[in-house]
């Protein structure tokens, strides 16, 4: 591992000046994704800022209704939050889904959205990767692919966005905040992470050396009534090869509101507007569900190895509108 310079943060402004506009230090908040990652030598910060000391570990209601989380309360303390439980219960079943009991304690929300690919090759600094060294290639396209994506890849890249978590938010809606050395801005989840096009290695919108300090999740009275599925490869702790997060409002049988976004398909978690424009205002049946999910994922390319993908999602999207709809019928 290369040798680094550590510092620890006791402020938003101190920690901003601390990482500067340099590009090879780096925030650390539990280092669940980011050590493994110096020790494999895919990153070699020349600096690590500790920003867990931030006062941005609380999550608080907002007067309406809406929720603010900080960046760095933890996976864990932000599954347990029983204002997200009732309000966001897919947000929390997807923080629960994400990591084991020891991740989940360690793990902050602003290192979460942070995370990198999962990859093989991204991880393997003996093989080619557009994503860590731009222009190298990108093996997987000819190589192992069975959990990469099946919508919105290039021929540069074609990783999946690893986080659970993710994909709930972008179902609410949700706002990052952060600050630089310019001060405070925010971005909708829907533009903080980049499309992949032929840019891999740039991941999100964040201005350099921005510190993300929190996410505000606005007032979504149909997320009640929310669900987060994962399918792995194993029961236990494991990276999705696919997952839904669903919210859905049924009245008098047609579907008033629904919020759906896909997790393990794509470079980001992908918001299924096509799904929930095919649905709004029509019947709450399975017939319905199973043709917004045929329409959200036409434009679906998958590799040789990875064509499951495409009826697992379509599966995922009724099983879980159906539980639903049930549920919103009693």
């Amino acid at each position: 591992m290369r040798e680094f310079d550590y510092r620890r943060a006791h402020d938003v402004p101190g920690a901003v000046a601390l990482l500067g506009a340099d590009p090879d230090a780096r925030y650390l908040g539990g280092g669940t994704n980011l050590v493994d990652l110096m020790k494999t030598g895919v990153e070699r910060p020349a600096r690590l800022v500790d920003v867990r000391a931030l006062p941005l570990d609380r999550v608080e209601v907002a007067a309406d209704g809406g929720v603010r989380i900080g960046a760095t309360v933890t996976n864990g303390d932000l599954a347990a939050h029983p204002e997200v439980r009732r309000r966001y219960p897919a947000l929390a079943q997807a923080v629960l889904a994400g990591a084991s009991g020891q991740l989940r304690n360690m793990a902050t929300v602003g290192g979460n959205l942070l995370q990198r690919t999962r990859c093989g090759y991204f991880a393997d600094v003996t093989k080619p990767c557009n994503k860590r060294v731009p222009g190298s290639g990108c093996p997987a396209i000819e190589g192992e692919h069975h959990n990469h994506a099946v919508l919105g890849a290039s021929e540069h890249c074609v990783a999946v966005h690893p986080s659970d978590m993710g994909v709930a938010l972008t179902a609410f809606e949700a706002v990052v905040t952060y600050e630089t050395a310019d001060g405070p801005g925010e971005l909708p989840f829907a533009e903080l992470y980049l499309p992949v096009g032929d840019t891999p290695h740039r991941e999100t919108a964040l201005p350099p050396g921005a510190l993300i300090t929190g996410v505000v999740l606005p007032p979504a009275p149909t997320a009640a009534n929310s669900r987060y599925r994962k399918v792995r490869e194993r029961a236990s702790y494991a990276f999705a090869i696919g997952s839904v997060a669903a919210a859905l409002d049924v009245r008098d049988g047609r579907v008033h509101d629904v919020r759906l976004a896909f997790g393990a398909v794509a470079s980001r978690p992908w918001r299924a507007r096509r799904a929930e424009a095919a649905l709004t205002g029509g019947p709450a049946d399975a017939a319905a569900f199973a043709a917004a999910a045929d329409a959200e994922l036409a434009d679906a390319r998958p590799l040789p190895h990875n064509g499951y993908k495409v009826p697992l999602m379509r599966n995922l999207v009724v099983a879980v509108l159906s539980e639903l709809a049930e549920e919103a019928a009693r």
